[in-house]
């Protein structure tokens, strides 16, 4: 093959469209990343203005709220980051032999002191056509030398991500741990919730004793309150099938399948991370809270007469049983130890996945329920985006 054959060669294999993804897309994965650690940026500075709010445990609820979607958003676009750094990487490095040629050549063409090397075995006319043909591959090689320019920058913004990840993240960790605690003390603090009814203790005592299934107690439940009131909650039968999910999460099993003791519960089972926040869907009356049977510690919200949201497997419970709550009130916090930032890194490189998470992160679960005159009803109908 001659000279001028393999530089044709060449430059038409590099011209050729590359396989991986182009074009203004090619950014997406950098500035998800970003966003995510503005949304962190910005939880701090909510965690801030939380502590002088006038009503702190509200502030403090949606702090720390933000400060989970933040560490989720995080964690999601660091490992698209990662798998989008590995697909850039493998990409040019199947093409770094064309790429060694095409500079041998041309090499070889720089040590030549005439332009004889343009110069087409067949004389003048395939001279003529053989530079038209280089012409048309150079514009092509241009394209791709600019693609090829991008995903190299693309490499190196990713890269850099990658590197200041560490900071964002322990600012996230550092942020929404101290965001807990807050919580934690404000509700202990607060002592201007409305109540609806005074808990009896003994009568709670012995309907807890005299029970054994959730159903029994649920059917109890009016009887262990004294000086009951009525009350004018909002109606939630209205919003059947949009009312937004307590934890953030993923469902884990469904009304009507069996754990793997065999067991069927009518609730719905959602997987959550570590001391992930739990809130009151909508504005309801603590019926009980404490725990029960084998259930752990349960809070059952009373949103309208008839109706029970029951909620178990938390690890802290916050309030009393008479209690009346806006909507988005905290009740708890799940079990399970904070997150370690080494492990955080660890997670992210591995392949994308929804925001939501991956098994090993949601270790801890929810047992969702809800009972409407006292009969078990799906909760996927009750609540938001749980169907899919």
């Amino acid at each position: 093959m001659t000279l001028f054959t393999r530089l044709i060669a060449c430059l038409t294999l590099l011209a050729l469209p590359a396989t991986a993804q182009e074009g203004s897309g090619q950014n997406e994965t950098a500035a998800a990343a970003t966003q995510a650690s503005r949304n962190i940026e910005a939880a701090m500075a909510m965690l801030e203005d939380a502590v002088d709010a006038p009503d702190r445990v509200a502030a403090l609820t949606e702090t720390t709220r933000a400060f989970e979607d933040g560490l989720a958003a995080m964690r999601e676009g660091l490992r698209q980051v990662s798998a989008r750094e590995a697909e850039l990487t493998a990409a040019l490095d199947s093409r770094e032999d064309d790429i060694a040629r095409l500079l041998g050549t041309l090499q070889m063409m720089g040590g030549t002191e005439t332009p004889v090397v343009f110069l087409h075995p067949a004389g003048a006319i395939g001279t003529a056509r053989s530079a038209m043909i280089v012409a048309d591959v150079s514009r092509g090689l241009d394209s791709r030398a600019n693609d090829l320019r991008a995903d190299l920058n693309e490499v190196r913004v990713l890269r850099q991500l990658q590197q200041s990840a560490s900071a964002i993240l322990a600012d996230g960790l550092r942020g929404v741990q101290e965001a807990r605690t807050e919580l934690s003390q404000a509700v202990a603090d607060r002592r201007d919730l409305p109540r609806k009814f005074t808990e009896d203790p003994i009568k709670t005592a012995l309907l807890i004793a005299s029970t054994e299934t959730l159903g029994a107690f649920a059917s109890g439940l009016t009887d262990i309150a004294d000086e009951e009131r009525p009350l004018d909650l909002p109606s939630v039968s209205e919003r059947k099938g949009d009312i937004p999910r307590p934890v953030l999460g993923r469902v884990l099993r469904r009304s009507g399948q069996a754990d793997a003791a065999g067991i069927v519960r009518p609730g719905v089972v959602v997987a959550t991370r570590p001391r992930a926040l739990v809130t009151t869907p909508t504005a309801a009356t603590i019926r009980y809270r404490g725990p029960l049977l084998d259930l752990g510690n349960v809070m059952i919200l009373e949103p309208e007469p008839g109706i029970l949201f029951v909620f178990a497997g938390l690890d802290v419970v916050y309030g009393a049983s008479g209690d009346i709550l806006a909507e988005g009130a905290p009740i708890g916090l799940m079990a399970g130890k904070d997150d370690d930032l080494n492990a955080m890194l660890t997670e992210t490189n591995g392949s994308g996945t929804n925001r939501t998470g991956t098994d090993s992160e949601l270790s801890e679960t929810l047992y969702i329920e809800v009972r409407q005159d006292n009969s078990p009803e799906d909760p996927a109908e009750w609540f938001r985006d749980m169907k899919d």
